[in-house]
């Protein structure tokens, strides 16, 4: 099948029917004045999945694995007991800023 080059505001209007034309096998490069600046293909059946491309990532470096230990959160202490002009008065301090 033979790639169909469209252009963006065609593609646009077209786009339902050539996904159709995609999911049959077939390519559409997206032109943008007459130069071709993207392309739609099928996605091969052998793709990795979600854990495979994971593990990939993190093979690579780009990102952590998850720790396995689960995080103690710690609590947090009581709210200091201020009077109630001084919070107000910090309160619109910090809205001022």
């Amino acid at each position: 099948m033979q790639p169909i080059s469209v252009g963006i505001r065609e593609a646009k209007t077209h786009f339902s029917k050539l996904l159709k034309n995609v999911k049959r096998g077939g390519e559409i490069i997206i032109t943008d004045h007459g130069k071709a600046v993207g392309k739609i293909v099928p996605v091969s059946k052998d793709s990795l999945s979600l854990s495979e491309r994971l593990n990939e990532l993190e093979r690579n470096g780009w990102i952590e694995p998850l720790n396995q230990k689960k995080r103690k959160i710690k609590k947090l202490p009581p709210p200091i007991p201020l009077p109630k002009e001084l919070a107000q008065r910090l309160l619109q301090e910090d809205r001022d800023s």
